[in-house]
């Protein structure tokens, strides 16, 4: 089948699901080590225990960490789906409770150099998502590379981890800092939400919050919303050494129960959800578009 045809099912396809839009959350953070990828993994673990369909797009170009916590190594990345004919459904590979995730590989830093025909074939691919999940997390670098900017302007949903450490605070203004400036950047179309990691429990989570948002609201006039707190957790730690999310290999740690709240927290708000939904077209249509 010729890439011609192939864009016509595709756009068939899209047309017929056009009133499904898959849920777009991009997780990320201002520094690397401060659990980003946890949070990701374990909130996909999290929705499909809650009944939803999910998959996770691994967009840090430097790691694997999805992978190497999922300990499943996939057969093919995007790379596959932009040179090698593959279609979406062959390249995402199934983890823990059938949750699929694509690993983006070199694929991601490519796509800007592809002509019209190939990123219509990439968009529309993509797009494929919104019929397969329900929820798709993007699961981002961390700092301000441009690629991770690209991922956040796109996004209607974003989730900022970081740490108690001041370097993780530091670093987690300075990537709001670099998003606001950007030319897309949406301020009033983005839910920013953060997560505070590694903390001794709600109270540290909340004061950790407090400070980061008054730095946000005085300078950058950006409004956060706390999400909640992920205690240190030796269990946790356990978990990542068995390469399985603590979510599987312990249900009832503290930081699983956490990740429970969070994720009941993120499903409750149906009514932000349905606003901030986009969907993966408009998604990669937003990134690709940006870069052209």
């Amino acid at each position: 089948m010729d890439q011609a045809t192939q864009l016509r099912n595709l756009k068939k396809s899209q047309n017929e699901a056009r009133a499904k839009r898959a849920r777009v959350i991009t997780v990320t953070s201002g520094k690397g080590g401060v659990g980003k990828s946890n949070v990701a993994i374990n909130l996909a673990i999290q929705f499909k225990k809650l009944g939803q369909r999910v998959i996770i797009l691994d967009a840090d170009l430097g790691l694997a960490n999805i992978e190497i916590m999922f300990g499943t190594v996939p057969k093919h990345n995007l790379s596959d789906l932009i040179y090698q004919g593959r279609n979406i459904r062959e390249i995402i590979t199934q983890g823990p409770m059938d949750v699929g995730f694509i690993s983006g590989g070199s694929g991601i830093t490519r796509m800007s150099r592809l002509d019209r025909d190939n990123l219509s074939y990439i968009v529309m691919n993509l797009a494929e998502l919104d019929s397969i999940a329900d929820t798709v997390i993007i699961d981002t670098g961390a700092g301000i590379a441009d690629s991770v900017m690209e991922f956040l302007v796109a996004s209607g949903e974003i989730i900022l981890v970081t740490t108690p450490e001041p370097t993780s605070i530091t670093d987690s203004y300075s990537l709001l800092k670099a998003l606001t400036r950007h030319p897309r950047f949406r301020r009033e179309e983005t839910q920013i939400r953060v997560v505070a990691n590694q903390v001794s429990g709600d109270n540290e989570g909340q004061i950790l919050f407090n400070k980061l948002n008054a730095v946000v609201v005085r300078f950058l006039k950006l409004q956060l919303t706390y999400l909640g707190a992920v205690p240190h957790d030796q269990a946790l730690a356990n978990a990542v050494m068995q390469q399985k999310p603590v979510s599987l290999h312990n249900p009832t740690a503290k930081s699983t129960r956490a990740f429970e709240r969070i994720a009941g927290q993120l499903t409750d708000n149906e009514q932000l959800k349905n606003a901030n939904s986009r969907g993966m077209a408009a998604f990669f249509s937003h990134i690709l578009g940006g870069s052209r």
